[in-house]
């Protein structure tokens, strides 16, 4: 099984997933990102915006979560922004046909708190400019996130709490 985290930056994926894999029996975080920075030495004369945007990104996401799962078994935590909605629907459809069952969670806080978590954030300091640019797109994902997710207001809780929420949802 996969739970995807998904939400903007700020919202409290990667601190919910190392929550939710001391809850989980045979749980560990998968963080997909690392597709990503493994292409960008590949794809380097491919500009695009953002990783996800290549194609091999999404098929390599479900492919290696596949693998992994072969190997080890267990349940897979992915914090991973997804907010094109065409591209959770290539990867949803890819763990669908692998067998791979998911439960998408989405964590939402309001713009303020999001605004103010990315600011005081000194481990990605340098992406800040980029993750509050991208509240926007947070924004405008909101309709499909609650169509293909279980949102989880993170606003005025800790990610202890949302990790044992998510689960019990999931147990």
């Amino acid at each position: 099984m996969i739970i995807w985290l998904n939400g903007a930056f700020g919202a409290g994926k990667t601190s919910v997933s190392k929550e939710l894999v001391a809850l989980v029996p045979q749980s560990r975080v998968f963080d997909s990102e690392y597709v990503g920075y493994m292409l960008r030495h590949v794809l380097d004369s491919v500009p695009v915006t953002d990783f996800q945007d290549w194609p091999p990104w999404r098929a390599l996401v479900v492919q290696t979560a596949a693998q992994v799962l072969d190997y080890v078994g267990g349940v897979l935590v992915v914090p991973q922004s997804v907010l094109v909605e065409r591209y959770w629907a290539e990867l949803r459809t890819g763990f669908e046909q692998a067998g791979i069952p998911v439960r998408h969670f989405v964590l939402h806080a309001e713009r303020n708190t999001l605004a103010r978590r990315i600011e005081a954030d000194d481990v990605e300091a340098g992406a800040r400019t980029w993750r509050l640019a991208h509240l926007d797109a947070y924004a405008a994902a909101r309709p499909w996130h609650a169509r293909e997710a279980e949102v989880i207001d993170t606003t005025e809780t800790t990610p202890a709490h949302v990790a044992r929420l998510i689960a019990g949802r999931v147990a």
